[in-house]
């Protein structure tokens, strides 16, 4: 999707060439690796590695910090930094709605509205101010400064918004995925037929997110979650490298550069004003057939992937398994244990809070880092491993329950807790 602009640079005190890409597939392409490496790499350092949320926030703000000032110093589109900034933008997009749900008990339907009035705001005073909000007008400092602030936000709702639809829905990311990539081929069949071009843009631009995180939840989930279970670092890593081939092609043949756009550039779709104020209501059956599907989606009974029904067991005390082998911490490297108990803790208290949805994606999370280091802890200690595997899942089935009870919630994460030492 492209969409083109008269460039009007003369009231401002820096004119630039232009500072982002030509919009071709290989636009798309790179767009949706970055997105999934956001989602993949986040959990990565969170997760896996066991940095926390907090502190990988703070370190990708810091980053992004430093990756934007490189992008904006610069004097015209250089892939490699333009692109790096946007791998950066998403992982730290991610993050921010990440602490909003997962530390400050947000809950996703009020992240999204927020962050879309956010986007909103900040749509209207950039064309308050340039009377523009294509991309290819990007070739002033304010510009291209009002361009880095949306970017950022479109990555923390598209966040919220595939979040939010997984909870409403409990599809897994496989199926998940469908959703925004039927909508990403409907937005481009309405702008070939002649749809506003820079609203069409924004719109799949904001959907690639939800995309991108499926894609990437679907490679590196386990198969009891409804993943392919490749992994998170395998996943960042193999997308990583192919970020880095596309655009070091791109930086090669420059096919995507864009410094004489407005001089050169024949529109693919011709604008048509009544045209596009007719394929604007067919942005709208859209988008009330989406939320048609949602709504229906969400009032069909439904687990969470690996969560089958199962009766309700109880959690009292530590489990009454032949072995019982004592705390895990004697067992098993402490920093690991710290980990898996710090999201056990963060469960505990969003149950105490009434926050029945984080608690359930907080024992996801637990879920998925103990299936990821089955294959380290396991052949450490086989009893002590399934002596407290049995604990983790009397605590998923407690927080998973169609009809959960606080109390057995609360008691199950307790044993779990005591468990982990």
């Amino acid at each position: 999707m492209t969409e083109t602009t008269k460039t009007d640079t003369s009231r401002t005190g820096r004119d630039l060439l232009s500072k982002v890409p030509e919009v071709t597939v290989w636009f798309w392409l790179i767009k949706v690796l970055c997105t999934t490496v956001g989602e993949s790499f986040a959990d990565w350092i969170n997760m896996t590695l066991g940095v926390g949320l907090i502190t990988t926030a703070l370190i990708f703000t810091a980053v992004l910090a430093v990756v934007l000032t490189c992008q904006v110093i610069l004097t015209r589109y250089v892939p490699f930094a333009y692109w790096l900034s946007v791998v950066v933008l998403s992982v730290t997009g991610t993050l921010y709605t990440d602490i909003l749900t997962d530390h400050l008990a947000v809950p996703l339907a009020l992240s999204t509205a927020v962050f879309a009035a956010a986007l909103g705001v900040v749509f209207a005073l950039w064309y308050s101010r340039e009377r523009t909000l294509s991309i290819h007008s990007i070739v002033t400092l304010p510009r291209e400064l009002f361009y880095w602030l949306a970017v950022l936000i479109t990555f923390a709702l598209g966040t919220a918004v595939g979040d939010w639809t997984l909870q409403l829905t409990g599809w897994s990311p496989g199926m998940a995925v469908l959703l925004p990539a039927g909508l990403i081929g409907a937005i481009a069949i309405g702008w070939r037929l002649g749809a506003n071009a820079v609203l069409s843009f924004w719109l799949a631009y904001i959907l690639t997110r939800p995309l991108g995180a499926n894609l990437g939840d679907w490679l590196g989930l386990p198969w009891s979650q409804g993943g392919l279970g490749i992994g998170t670092a395998i996943t960042s890593a193999a997308f990583l490298v192919a970020i880095l081939a596309v655009v070091g092609y791109l930086a090669f043949s420059r096919v995507d550069v864009l410094e004489t756009y407005d001089r050169s550039h024949t529109p693919t779709v011709a604008t048509n004003p009544g045209r596009e104020r007719v394929l604007l209501g067919y942005y709208l059956i859209l988008a009330v057939a989406t939320v048609a599907l949602l709504a229906w989606a969400g009032s069909q009974t439904h687990e969470r992937p690996g969560s089958e029904e199962e009766p309700d067991l109880p959690a009292t005390s530590a489990p009454a398994l032949p072995g019982n082998t004592g705390p895990a911490s004697a067992h098993f490297p402490a920093p690991e244990i710290a980990r898996l108990r710090s999201i056990v803790d963060a469960a505990q208290a969003k149950v105490r809070a009434g926050d029945q949805s984080g608690a359930r994606t907080k024992m996801t999370d637990l879920e998925t880092a103990w299936d990821a280091d089955e294959s380290t802890l396991r052949p450490m200690d086989e009893a002590a491993w399934r002596n407290l595997d049995g604990q983790i899942d009397k605590a998923l089935h407690a927080v998973r329950a169609a009809q959960p009870d606080v109390a057995s919630e609360d008691s199950s994460l307790t044993a779990l807790s005591n468990s982990l030492g």
